[in-house]
């Protein structure tokens, strides 16, 4: 897969990363690590050259996992993000945002044992924090920064004047926001911002819970936890227009390009200005099969017009991913 450089920073990524929310399985039904292993390595095995990942995801279960899966000589395969600044109770029944110099002290540490690593590519605070100053956050991270614990300073889910306040104290290399076919907020202000600015992204959500797979019916079941469950894009009407507009999209692919609407939706991100890596969220090997669907072609002006009209015609009542925020203290 090809290289791109990383923002200002002398980091390579590649245009897809491995996601890894759900192999720390909370919120996805629990986890596997030898299977959710094994999906790293076939990740690193196709080409994928950088792997983002959490505490809160599983609550240090997944960084533990990618950490023993980069074990034996595979770390430096790959550039390693992570991120700081949720808190959670013991029970892990509440999480919250946390962006204190203590937290992040702390957080550095458990996140290098668990990763197995002596530095993290991308460090980034993964709410913005209202109940602590910016400037606070941004000398955490600075003095990680000038110690060589951590080689790129990110955010995720900032608004450009956020960016721009911890910016007064601290250079920013990356934005993580949520980005896909049916969530597109980021392109009014965000991306703009972003590409001006120098800073790479590393979207998430590319394929929307699932909803860009083409493997949903309205009658897929989602049990336990399973965070579905509470996203209004799989409720009721709204949930059957976005199914539509799947199948829609899906067969556009086929006509156009004999791919299927993965691959369509994997594509779109690659090929808009501004996205640096899309993130593919993964816990089964074989999920990671179509990854070669999205190599050697892309989509022209023409093509992105028509799934716009597709998108209009289809989806009346769209909302976004405003349902995964965490609470503040």
């Amino acid at each position: 897969m090809d290289k791109r450089t990383f923002g200002n920073t002398d980091i390579q990524v590649t245009p897809v990363g491995l996601g890894t929310w759900a192999i720390g399985g909370w919120m996805w039904g629990g986890t596997d690590e030898a299977r959710s292993i094994d999906t790293i390595h076939r990740a690193i095995d196709k080409g994928i050259g950088l792997i983002d990942t959490a505490p809160v995801y599983g609550f240090g279960r997944s960084e533990e996992i990618v950490g023993k899966a980069l074990a034996n000589g595979r770390r430096d395969k790959v550039a390693l993000a992570t991120k700081v600044a949720l808190n959670w109770s013991d029970d892990h029944d509440k999480v919250w945002r946390d962006s204190t110099a203590s937290r992040i002290e702390r957080e550095i540490e458990d996140s290098l044992k668990r990763l197995q690593t002596d530095r993290i590519d991308i460090y980034q605070v993964h709410w913005p924090d209202p109940k602590t100053p910016m400037e606070e956050t941004a000398r955490a991270l600075e003095k990680l920064y000038q110690a060589g614990k951590i080689r790129a300073i990110g955010v995720s889910n900032f608004t450009p004047s956020q960016m721009d306040e911890l910016q007064k104290s601290v250079p920013l290399h990356s934005l993580q926001p949520p980005y896909n076919l049916f969530e597109r907020d980021i392109e009014q202000e965000i991306l703009p911002y972003c590409r001006e600015n120098g800073i790479a992204t590393i979207t998430y959500g590319g394929l929307c819970r699932g909803l860009l797979t083409g493997k949903m019916r309205e009658d897929t079941q989602f049990t336990g936890d399973d965070l579905r469950k509470n996203d209004p894009k799989f409720q009721g009407d709204r949930y059957r227009q976005y199914l539509n507009a799947v199948a829609e999209l899906d067969a556009f692919a086929k006509e156009r390009y004999q791919k299927n609407v993965l691959a369509l939706a994997l594509r779109w991100l690659v090929d808009q200005p501004g996205v640096t890596t899309a993130l593919w969220g993964a816990r089964r090997p074989e999920q990671l099969d179509p990854v070669d669907d999205i190599e050697g072609w892309s989509l022209d002006k023409e093509a992105m017009a028509a799934i716009d009209d597709i998108l209009d015609r289809y989806i009346d009542d769209p909302v976004g991913p405003e349902f995964m925020a965490p609470p503040t203290r």
